[in-house]
């Protein structure tokens, strides 16, 4: 099921850029990083027959069209990537978030929110919180896998409090824009 969607959702940097923004001031404009899990983990089903990854790209274009140039994508499986158009490639593969979160680290600005959207179960926990406790801004999290997985959920608590960010199930997927656009609020 991998995907590599070359889609444009409005709101994207992608979008921002194409309506005449020059990339150094699109970049310049960006406010929050999502990071999301697309490991193979992400095609089990969410809600109305729809993977968790379908669900997160359905809400993630939400986010962006109602913040057009404010959120920069970033998925994550064995590899990271950037994905500018604002859907993330679905790899399918390992969840190598330690190796996201060196790769995000880049765009660790002063007044940045990050944000990881995972089912919580990383390749190696103790390098994802280690990286964690090196980023100036905060990491939010949001945990997409079955609210009876308790071990997924309290890994990601973890990793928001390294960086004193905060932590929220999505008890829906369908929730997910609205818990980063309430997590931005209250900065």
């Amino acid at each position: 099921m991998k995907s590599r969607n070359t889609a444009i959702i409005p709101g994207s940097l992608s979008a921002v850029i194409e309506a005449g923004k020059p990339m150094a001031l699109a970049f310049m404009d960006i406010e929050s990083v999502v990071i999301v899990d697309t490991s193979g983990s992400m095609s089990e089903h969410a809600r109305g027959g729809k993977s968790r990854y379908d669900v997160a790209c359905e809400e993630l274009s939400n986010l962006q069209a109602n913040n057009p140039g404010k959120i920069l994508l970033i998925s994550f499986s064995t590899n990271a990537q950037l994905c500018l158009g604002g859907v993330p490639f679905y790899e399918g593969g390992s969840t190598n978030l330690d190796g996201a979160l060196r790769f995000a680290k880049q765009y660790d600005l002063p007044g940045m929110t990050f944000f990881v959207i995972s089912d919580g179960y990383p390749d190696d926990e103790r390098a994802a919180l280690k990286v964690a406790t090196q980023y100036q801004g905060v990491i939010n999290t949001i945990f997409v896998g079955p609210e009876s997985d308790r071990r997924g959920r309290e890994f990601l608590a973890c990793l928001a409090e390294k960086s004193g960010g905060k932590t929220v199930l999505a008890e829906k997927a369908n929730l997910l824009a609205s818990h980063i656009e309430r997590l931005l609020l209250k900065g």
